[in-house]
Parts: C-alpha cells; sequence; structure tokens
C-alpha cells in the first residue's frame, strides 16, 4: 500500500462519517462508562483497559468506583490499597495504579480537583499518555482529537489504504473526524475496529458501514498492521509481581525466604526461582515505588509501601 496525497479524495467523507455514527447509534455494545461524561469514572476505565480485555474490566471498574467514587477519595487512599486492588482483580502492571492514585494526587493538588479539559493539560498527570489523555478529553468533555489505537489503525489501513507509518494514521484520522464530534466518533471508530473489522474480519456478520469504500473487503486482501501480542499472564513476573503484592498487603512485612514460598510453590532459596530471582522482582518494585527493602543478602526484609 502506498500513501497517497489525499487518502479521502475520492471519497465523500460526509457519507462516510455519518454512516459509521448511524451505524454504531443503532448498535454498539453497551459498556458502563460509554454512558459517563465524569473524566475521574472515564480515567479509571482507560487506565483499566490498557492491555485488559474490556469485558474483564467492567466487575473491576465497578468495584473501584464502589471503593473510591471521587477523585478526591481516591487522592486520600493508601496507595497500597490502591496496588493492592489491582493485583486482586488481575489488572496488569502495578505501577497503573501508583500512576492512577499519584494522578488522582495531582488533580487535587494542582487543580483544585477538577479535571483539566485540554488533551495537553491532561497528559501532564502522573502515567497519562498522550492516547489517554486525548481519549479522556474526548469521552467527557468532547473536546479531543482524533484518537488512534490499534483498533483504529487496522479500520483505516483496510478500508482507505492508509500506509503503516504512526504520523500519516493521525493525520489520516484527524481528517475523517467531524468537527467538534470526538466523543461520538471516537467511539464509533473504535467500536468498528473491536467488532466489526478485528484480526479476522466480521464484515458482514456486523454489517460494517464501510463495506461500500473498504478496500480491503472489495479486494479481500485483509492484512493489517503488524500488532505486538500481550504476554501469557500466567507464569509472567507481572503474576509474580502481584502476588507479592497481595501476600504483602496481608501479612505486612516478610524475610525473604518467608515471602519467596507464599508467591511460588517451586520456590528455593538457591534454585533457578530462589533468591536471586526474587530479588530481582523485588527491586523492580522497589524502583516503582511499591515496596520498601530492609537489611542486606539473605536477610532481606520486604515491606509495602503504603
Amino acid at each position: 500500500m502506498t500513501e497517497a496525497a489525499d487518502p479521502f479524495e475520492d471519497v465523500d467523507t460526509v457519507t462516510v462519517q455519518n454512516a459509521l455514527v448511524s451505524w454504531y447509534e443503532s448498535d454498539h455494545r453497551e459498556y458502563p462508562w460509554r454512558q459517563m461524561t465524569d473524566p475521574y469514572e472515564i480515567l479509571v476505565s482507560e487506565v483499566m483497559s490498557q492491555q485488559t480485555q474490556l469485558g474483564r474490566v467492567v466487575a473491576a471498574w465497578e468495584d473501584f468506583l464502589d471503593r473510591w467514587p471521587t477523585v478526591a477519595t481516591l487522592a486520600a487512599a493508601e496507595r497500597g490499597e490502591v496496588v493492592a486492588f489491582w493485583s486482586d482483580h488481575s489488572l496488569g502492571y502495578n505501577n497503573r495504579a501508583k500512576y492512577l492514585h499519584e494522578a488522582a494526587q495531582q488533580v487535587q493538588a494542582e487543580y483544585g480537583g477538577e479535571f483539566p479539559e485540554e488533551p495537553d493539560e491532561l497528559s501532564e498527570l502522573m502515567g497519562v499518555g498522550p492516547y489517554t489523555a486525548n481519549a479522556v478529553a474526548s469521552f467527557a468533555f468532547n473536546n479531543g482529537d482524533a484518537v488512534v489505537d490499534t483498533n483504529v489503525k487496522r479500520v483505516l489501513y483496510r478500508a482507505f489504504g492508509i500506509p503503516d507509518d504512526d504520523r500519516v494514521f493521525e493525520r489520516a484520522a484527524s481528517a475523517l473526524m467531524p468537527e467538534g464530534k470526538s466523543r461520538i466518533w471516537n467511539n464509533a471508530i473504535m467500536e468498528l475496529g473491536g467488532v466489526a473489522c478485528e484480526k479476522t474480519p466480521s464484515c458482514d456478520e456486523a454489517s460494517c458501514p464501510w463495506r461500500e469504500w473498504c478496500q480491503a473487503y472489495q479486494t479481500g486482501d485483509f492484512t493489517a498492521p503488524d500488532v505486538p501480542e500481550q504476554p501469557d499472564f500466567e507464569g509472567s513476573r507481572r503474576q509474580f509481581r502481584g502476588r507479592v503484592i497481595n501476600t504483602l498487603s496481608e501479612h505486612g512485612s516478610l524475610e525473604l525466604d518467608e515471602l519467596g514460598p507464599r508467591i511460588r510453590v517451586d520456590y528455593a532459596p538457591e534454585g533457578t526461582y530462589g533468591r536471586e530471582w526474587l530479588r530481582g522482582l523485588l527491586s523492580d518494585l522497589a524502583e516503582d515505588g511499591l515496596v520498601e527493602l530492609a537489611g542486606d543478602g539473605d536477610s532481606l526484609t520486604v515491606t509495602l509501601r503504603r
């Protein structure tokens, strides 16, 4: 696929826009945060959704908001409690919980408890990158740019032959988004990629509204940009980091050889998964500010940071 000067030169973009919005409005997955415009609730959903299936996020999101219903309550919480919640719900990297907690404290301290509305300002919050900042601006304030995630790239690549280049994707996505409609547009195009234009597409089954214009549908060539796959959680360092946090939440401080057998049954002090392996894991957690280490060598004591 080669880059055209204007990938939408031969397309009636208004008709394309209307077709997608109508398709989305007639039927879409009913995730609870799609009914919300509270930037705090949306930020929590966005952080939880990073590399986690949306179906698994719903219950965790609801539980989180039951426990910390406002940005103020989250800011006042103990960090260890937030991290332990993250681990209990298998939400991936625990440093996301740490950054979410710090972002809440930032909103309280620097913005008087009110979220900024511009993507550039939102991206100043701890752990909030350009994509998340734009998503919050779009879904909370209808004030964002075109979101470009994996789903959007795949849709644009297949439908309009947009080259596999991040800058070109961003330009194309921006050119296609109707002005002043970032909330519904970004939801709609991500939904299209999530239910109709998946890795294995379901064009007819999902009644894709862009079949009339889609190059892939016309040619049968459904190749798409390469997407790195999320490593398996089972047996991963992420899993054992979570087990460390959960164990320390229950026991407080533990010495190295007390902690080891509690997080993996094959722990052997001098073995492959022994003290050296565990010290490496704990060093990462300490660097992320999640645990505190005292002592050295085999007498190392580990404490969950509150």
